[in-house]
């Protein structure tokens, strides 16, 4: 915390807006509209919350087919299922680890050409770095497709000097506790479609009619965000820059001392993107380093030092088995020589140093 959330919620408290509902939240919304760029927000329980109500309005039901990046996390997948639709998982490219282009453009001029239309396109911003988005808006405009960017990781990271998501129909952000920043758990909804997010705030609270007893003719959902919630995000969309530059340099001080080491990468940053570096992320060729990112997860543990995997890729979950998917390989090579690093932003040079050293003992031990 930022010590600003601290006054925001005691605000909230001092008017008595507990429940839900609240000023604090239209405030979260304008803030991040001005932050954004976007013209109209909905702040809402989660970022999977804001992705179900964003493809809802959008139209998409039974039997759609929805493209959707493969390397991400299952909360930018299964909204998709909740609405009985069908992901179509589409591979990473190796210059920016999101959804490649070329395979996207593929997959919908091949659809399109035997009458098979594509209902929506999600791209991910994966572990904050921004995907293509003027490249996906053109591929959708030019094949009928709406767009979506699942930009829930990619929180004050930037595409072409855009906030991440910007020129996408709807993009959707995270503010869950392991986030750049975070209202404790939360999402947003974001687009320059009025209508789009008024339903969204609509269908979030339940679909209640405007009456006065409850009348309901549609399902809707308790997708609120609280007021609390809203005033812990005020304080930290005032500190974003900041989360984002610590976590810039965090990256920059585990490359510097890892990157000379034969074997060991990280995630690129293409020209097009600023990436948050929500995390930091290290490859290692388990030919040079004759090791393996479990190896060096399991040593970082021992010394009670916390590393993850990579996602693993969507086509390759149990729950998915049966969805197409196109490509694949890269993905499933990121998987298996990616480790994620610690990164929050509260870390020293002294934890990154430790953190190193451990990595770097282990590879010289088994070089």
């Amino acid at each position: 915390m930022s010590g600003n959330e601290l006054r925001c919620v005691k605000r909230a408290f001092d008017s008595n807006y507990i429940a839900p509902a609240g000023p604090q939240v239209k405030e979260f919304e304008d803030m991040f509209s001005h932050v954004s760029g976007f013209k109209f927000c909905a702040a809402v329980a989660s970022g999977t919350a804001a992705l179900h109500l964003a493809l809802r309005h959008l139209g998409v039901s039974k039997g759609d087919a929805v493209l959707c990046q493969s390397l991400t996390f299952l909360g930018g997948v299964s909204p998709i299922i909740f609405l009985g639709a069908k992901p179509v998982f589409i591979d990473s490219d190796k210059v920016s680890w999101n959804m490649d282009m070329n395979l996207l453009e593929c997959e919908l001029k091949s659809r399109t050409k035997a009458g098979r239309r594509v209902k929506a396109v999600i791209t991910a911003d994966i572990y904050g770095q921004p995907a293509d988005v003027d490249i996906a808006a053109e591929l959708c405009d030019k094949y009928g497709a709406v767009y979506i960017s699942d930009s829930c990781e990619a929180v004050g990271a930037k595409y072409k000097g855009r906030f991440a998501g910007k020129g996408a129909g709807a993009a959707v952000y995270s503010f869950n506790g392991n986030k750049i920043i975070t209202t404790s758990g939360g999402g947003m909804l974001a687009s320059d479609d009025r209508d789009l997010i008024l339903d969204a705030k609509f269908l979030a609270e339940q679909a209640r009619e405007r009456f006065p007893y409850y009348q309901h003719n549609t399902i809707g959902y308790n997708y609120r965000l609280s007021n609390i919630s809203a005033a812990i995000g005020l304080g930290q969309l005032a500190v974003l820059q900041s989360r984002v530059k610590r976590r810039r340099q965090i990256f920059e001080e585990y490359k510097k001392s890892l990157s000379c080491i034969p074997g060991v990468g990280f995630m690129p940053e293409p020209d097009w993107a600023c990436c948050n570096r929500w995390l930091t992320v290290m490859t290692l060729d388990p030919v040079i380093t004759k090791t393996t990112p479990e190896n060096v997860r399991l040593a970082l543990e021992r010394i009670n030092i916390e590393s993850r995997p990579l996602w693993k890729p969507m086509h390759m979950q149990p729950v998915f088995k049966g969805c197409r998917i196109v490509g694949g390989a890269v993905s499933e090579e990121l998987f298996a020589t990616g480790l994620c690093l610690p990164s929050g932003t509260a870390m020293t040079s002294q934890d990154i140093h430790r953190t190193c050293s451990c990595i770097k003992s282990l590879l010289k031990q088994v070089s």
